[in-house]
């Protein structure tokens, strides 16, 4: 779904800049009674902003390993992009673990600054893939850290 600096609030659901004079006969293709296909006819699909809100917290989670209910999303206009802007806490080990292994930082994805910029770059192409939808800037916000707690080996 591409969007026109025109219709930038497509995703808000503004009405569509197409009107039906603009669409020509040989624009619709041509059916003869004996074909067995139905008719394609024009139309849109339009995706809430709490859909498209839902979408990109669930994505954010699995990306930052936090539960849906710790993201909050506000959606905006990026010059007729989508701009997501996304408050969430981010999983971490604890630093004591961390201070006795210090390779667990490569394993676990790299440093929080690293993993919030490979972040952004899944939640752009999930999110695109998902909804079809043309993202332009996303801004992740970290506020706070949520620790991944030690669990004993029996």
């Amino acid at each position: 779904m591409s969007v026109t600096a025109d219709s930038a609030d497509w995703f808000l659901g503004a009405p569509s800049d197409i009107k039906h004079s603009d669409i020509k006969p040989s624009d619709t293709p041509a059916h003869s009674p004996t074909d067995e296909t139905p008719a394609l006819t024009r139309g849109r699909t339009r995706i809430v902003p709490r859909a498209l809100r839902q979408i990109v917290g669930m994505v954010t989670a699995e990306s930052l390993g936090v539960t849906p209910n710790q993201v909050s999303v506000e959606l905006g206009d990026d010059h007729g992009l989508l701009a997501l802007t996304i408050s969430t806490s981010i999983r971490v080990v604890s630093l004591q673990r961390v201070t006795r292994e210090p390779a667990l930082i490569a394993r676990t994805g790299g440093t929080i600054l690293a993993r919030s910029a490979a972040s952004q770059t899944e939640i752009r192409r999930r999110v695109g893939e998902l909804t079809g939808a043309d993202i332009g800037r996303v801004t992740v916000r970290l506020t706070g850290v949520d620790v991944t707690p030690e669990r004993r080996v029996q």
